[in-house]
């Protein structure tokens, strides 16, 4: 089974303080809320074999500058504190991370045609 679902929106303050709790006591932890919240954005699922390994290498690294082109915070994103892109470390964060943005019966279930193929 594959899950994929994506939504648009603008997230609640709250939300984002839940999101990023664990640099709660960093100094730039409200900045990072204010610039999360000035605009909407896409939360998405990502499923499949490596899927949070290989979603952080199209990501890029951390600090864009150490980011290699063709990733998404190589070729837009200057800064660490603006890189547009956040992506779970572990699967475990990306669990806990789906459960703050989606409902379960948000997410779709499906068996993709190429699974067989592919796995």
């Amino acid at each position: 089974m594959r899950r994929a679902h994506n939504v648009c929106l603008q997230a609640s303050e709250s939300l984002l303080k839940e999101h990023y709790d664990d640099l709660k006591d960093r100094p730039f932890f409200p900045s990072l809320v204010s610039y999360m919240n000035s605009g909407p954005v896409c939360a998405m699922v990502w499923e499949g074999m490596n899927a949070v390994k290989t979603g952080r290498v199209m990501l890029g690294e951390t600090n864009p500058a150490d980011s290699k082109p063709g990733t998404i915070r190589g070729d837009f994103c200057i800064q660490v504190g603006r890189n547009i892109i956040h992506g779970s470390d572990s699967v475990e964060s990306a669990k806990h991370e789906i459960g703050l943005w989606f409902k379960p019966e948000e997410l779709v279930s499906y068996t993709s045609c190429s699974h067989d193929w592919l796995y």
